[in-house]
């Protein structure tokens, strides 16, 4: 969603940070750009002229302009005073401090996800911390609302309230949480109805159902893709319900991102949750810092690792590692790299979420991607393949080939760029097995541009070969001026990586992961 602010402001800053030392006339054309690029991106005026204020206040300072690095230091009062817009340090998560059950009542207008936000936040508190959640449908509005949640409930596995039709909402909400308390349920979510305008019948509901339920939490579900209408929607709830906080749908889409920078800065309700895809899993928590980040393309390591320990198989993990330790390395572990891969939203979503990797992520879309389609042809080839044939990849001849790609509905062609690829991967596991880092390293190093079209050798395979030279990505990432792969300290930088010893020097730090002032 912040793609085309993340880009206008990476390219100011690249300016900012190619200049020695800087002045004041500087900062002020950098920033005006910055302006400029925040109201593009559909961000309310106010906002925007709010934050080049305090942006200005800190970074025409005597500190940054005579600073070593005055770029880096003006890149960090805009991330700082971004983490500031989108609320900062303030906790919003979700408050159980009451008697159970706690009820968390869902407010917006008909189409923004209320439903399916319910049963997100439900599986999510069911899954995560372990809460016994009920879920009730309060819309008697909308054809098969309730038969909707029911659904979900049941692909969900979180129990829902039973349908008694002829009921009204607040009724139901009454019988929703005597059911709560004599079920034990530690929560109680009320997904209430929506209009396709704010009415008053509609505020009239929501404020009687608030009265006798004293839900602990109102969430207001709102839609990314309505841009700052999203942001007048959450000021017009405010006045007539107390509003706790917002979850954010779409944030996926290709809307500008404004609703999402305003929404805190004007309502003075915290951003909770955002969601991020269709399925029900694909809800995360709102960080600021994170967000912030990512704007700036900086990555979002933290996210990256909660989603890989999310969905990761420990066991299968456990087994691969010791098989890649041997240098085995087989077309089942490239099968179960692929799922890994589509599970944590496709190689695409993973390079996001690196440091520094957004240029490659853009180099990987253009070349077509590797998303879920890409790969699931991948795996429909090794599917197609016999089970002596997955863990053997040599005996592939021209006429098994022939008969793989009748099977998968793809090509040779492709089943030859498949293999060429696992070929490369399996070398790489080997030097792995061998010499740790610094043997994948100068394999890396060796395999050149067409292997790391899309991270050793899957981007050649899904049709992204002629990305950058491993050589070049080596330098840039640490081996510093005139420095080879023999010359980096492997041993020093893996004990780093398991927190055993500090980088090695001309290493510095892992970005985004520095520490907190």
């Amino acid at each position: 969603m912040f793609e085309s602010l993340s880009d206008r402001l990476g390219s100011i800053f690249e300016g900012l940070r190619g200049k020695g030392a800087l002045e004041e006339k500087d900062v002020n054309e950098a920033l005006r750009e910055v302006r400029v690029a925040l109201l593009e991106a559909d961000v309310a005026l106010t906002v925007a002229k709010d934050f080049i204020a305090k942006v200005k206040e800190r970074a025409v300072g005597q500190e940054v302009l005579r600073s070593i690095t005055p770029g880096q230091q003006v890149v960090k009062i805009v991330h700082d005073a971004l983490v500031d817009m989108l609320g900062g340090d303030e906790d919003a998560s979700l408050n159980f401090n009451t008697t159970p059950p706690a009820a968390i009542m869902m407010v917006g207008l008909q189409g923004s996800g209320k439903t399916t936000s319910t049963a997100k936040i439900a599986l999510r508190l069911t899954k995560r911390e372990k809460k016994k959640v009920l879920m009730a449908s309060l819309d008697t509005q909308r054809p098969a609302a309730q038969e909707q949640l029911q659904i979900l409930g049941e692909q969900t596995q979180v129990k829902t309230l039973p349908i008694i039709a002829g009921q009204s909402p607040r009724d139901i909400a009454s019988r929703a949480m005597e059911a709560g308390r004599l079920g034990g349920f530690d929560i109680v979510m009320l997904d209430t109805a929506g209009r396709l305008s704010i009415d008053e019948q509609l505020m009239s509901e929501i404020a009687d159902i608030s009265r006798e339920t004293t839900p602990i939490e109102t969430l207001l579900v709102v839609d990314a893709l309505t841009g700052q209408d999203a942001v007048q929607t959450a000021e017009k709830f405010k006045q007539r319900v107390p509003v706790t906080g917002v979850v954010m749908t779409r944030i996926d889409g290709d809307a500008r991102g404004g609703a999402a920078l305003s929404m805190r800065a004007v309502t003075g309700s915290p951003i909770k949750f955002v969601g991020v895809g269709e399925q029900l899993d694909a809800l995360d928590t709102f960080e600021p810092e994170r967000m912030a980040g990512r704007i700036l393309g900086m990555g979002d390591i933290v996210s990256l690792v909660e989603k890989a320990s999310e969905e990761m198989d420990i066991e299968k993990a456990k087994k691969a590692a010791k098989k890649m330790a041997k240098g085995e390395f087989d077309m089942n572990d490239l099968a179960d790299q692929f799922k890994q891969m589509r599970k944590m939203g496709g190689m695409g979503a993973i390079l996001g979420m690196m440091p520094g990797m957004g240029k490659m992520k853009k180099m990987v879309d253009q070349a077509g991607g590797l998303e879920d389609k890409e790969i699931i042809h991948q795996e429909a080839i090794i599917s197609s393949m016999t089970k002596k044939e997955r863990a053997k990849p040599k005996l592939l001849n021209a006429s098994r080939k022939k008969r793989i790609a009748k099977g998968s509905g793809t090509s040779v062609q492709e089943i030859n760029k498949l293999i060429k690829a696992h070929r490369q991967m399996a070398d790489m596991m080997k030097k792995m097995g061998k010499g740790g880092m610094k043997g994948m390293a100068k394999q890396l190093a060796g395999m050149g541009g067409g292997a790391m079209g899309g991270m050793g050798g899957v981007g050649g395979m899904l049709g992204g070969g002629g990305g950058p030279d491993a050589a070049d990505l080596l330098k840039q990432a640490g081996a510093g001026k005139g420095q080879g792969t023999d010359d980096l300290d492997f041993d020093a930088i893996e004990k780093a990586l398991a927190g055993q010893a500090p980088m090695p020097p001309g290493m510095g730090g892992l970005p985004g992961l520095g520490k907190k002032k």
